[in-house]
């Protein structure tokens, strides 16, 4: 019998991207904490990869743990620029502060995938995307923050590039995919070769 897929992630834009290739999955949250996962990698000099590969496979766990011969995904995402990372923003204003500072630079984001059956991790991936945003005048980000309201709190760059965000950009390397936070193409090969989705 073919194992149930889950996906340990309630974000709407990840499961829009499964559900739109076809994929019969559910959606479980992973119980974690993942500041205080995160803070100790920060401290031995993981890199951002790490990290997103560390929090994706951590959730993975979690949820495996409680779906015995379920197939988990698990994923997560970080925003580097420089030595820095960047959180999703806790509000408006930080929203703000954020787009301000990313204003003009190429920041990084590094989307992990991991595929976890029986509490053990069958699978690893990460795509990076490298975002050029343009000079940013402050007016103009406190009318995009305006229109786009709450929804820009909910990614870690404070923009989806699927709606209004795309204005704050000058180029994008990288697939749609691993902006939105699921590297899709990889997953499915590797679906594909676990027998899991028709290949």
């Amino acid at each position: 019998m073919t194992a149930k897929l889950i996906l340990a992630s309630k974000s709407p834009f990840r499961s829009a991207l499964l559900k739109n290739a076809g994929l019969d999955f559910s959606s479980e949250s992973a119980d974690l904490d993942e500041r205080a996962v995160e803070a100790p990698l920060y401290e031995s000099g993981a890199t951002p990869e790490d990290v997103a590969l560390v929090l994706a496979e951590a959730k993975a766990l979690d949820v495996s743990a409680k779906n015995p011969d379920a197939m988990v995904i698990g994923c997560d995402q970080t925003l580097s620029m420089g030595d820095g990372i960047f959180h999703k923003p806790a509000d408006m204003d930080a929203a703000r502060r954020q787009l301000l500072k990313l204003s003009g630079q190429t920041h990084q984001l590094n989307s992990a995938v991991v595929l976890v059956k029986n509490g053990e991790t069958l699978w690893r991936h990460v795509s990076i995307a490298r975002m050029t945003m343009r000079d940013l005048d402050p007016g103009f980000v406190g009318r995009y923050l305006g229109r786009v309201g709450d929804i820009a709190l909910a990614s870690v760059g404070a923009y989806q590039v699927e709606g209004p965000g795309i204005q704050l950009f000058e180029r994008i390397e990288g697939d749609y995919f691993t902006i939105v936070g699921l590297p899709l193409l990889p997953l499915l090969a590797q679906l594909r070769k676990e027998k899991l989705i028709d290949g």
